[in-house]
């Protein structure tokens, strides 16, 4: 469904990424993915042809530049070597500004890593008309929330091995304090609940179907009412 596309950064330097456009076009509302850890695979590209089919221009920034994984050791080397705050005001800015060329609006989508990466772009991507992030959180002590201007919705699992419900409470504080206009939600999963490829894999993390099946009705639900 989708294809290949180079975008620009705001500093001049050029990103590819995989785009999956609607049958509405290019005047469609836009959503900008953001991959996990293991990189620009299959399964994320699955994301961006289903927001595809909803109706949204689904781009999905290569943060990794043509490298994935399946072992998860080497996804945390890959994403250790990730400069967070390029990859935010960089790649990420430059595939919102790409997608506000012919789109009205825009928001920034992302999963465990991508959750982290969309909590610092709704605060460092002012082009961004709204963000969701899935179980993924960045040192709060990182994230600027009084920069967070764009409505945001949250999702997280109560049993996360990788990001602790107690540190979201935390993040949740901090959002109420700085009046961001935002809905966290709290599931009885674990780590990775939306991802369908996270079956008997040798770290605690679990696809959850109706935790999945809620969470995605109310994204879908947020996306109509602040994209559309």
């Amino acid at each position: 469904m989708g294809k290949t596309v180079e975008f620009q950064r705001p500093d001049g330097g050029r990103v590819s990424g995989y785009l999956a456009e609607p049958a509405a076009g290019a005047s469609a509302p836009g959503i900008v993915v953001i991959q996990e850890w293991w990189g620009l695979n299959d399964q994320i590209r699955g994301v961006a042809d289903t927001l595809a089919a909803k109706g949204y221009r689904a781009l999905v920034p290569d943060l990794y530049r043509g490298k994935i994984t399946v072992e998860a050791a080497e996804a945390e080397h890959l994403m250790k070597g990730l400069d967070f705050g390029a990859a935010a005001g960089q790649d990420v800015r430059g595939a919102v500004q790409h997608l506000k060329q012919s789109s009205g609006k825009v928001a920034v989508i992302g999963f465990c890593m991508g959750g982290a990466l969309t909590l610092l772009s709704a605060a460092n991507v002012p082009e961004a008309d709204a963000a969701v992030c899935f179980y993924g959180y960045p040192p709060l002590e990182y994230l600027d929330a009084g920069k967070i201007k764009a409505p945001l919705l949250a999702h997280f699992a109560k049993d996360d091995a990788f990001f602790p419900i107690a540190t979201v409470d935390e993040l949740e504080k901090k959002l109420a304090a700085a009046d961001v206009r935002f809905e966290l939600h709290r599931y009885d999963a674990r780590h990775a609940f939306a991802n369908e490829t996270a079956i008997d894999r040798p770290i605690p993390v679990e696809y959850h179907p109706a935790a999945a099946a809620l969470a995605w009705q109310r994204t879908f639900a947020f996306l109509e009412k602040t994209l559309r």
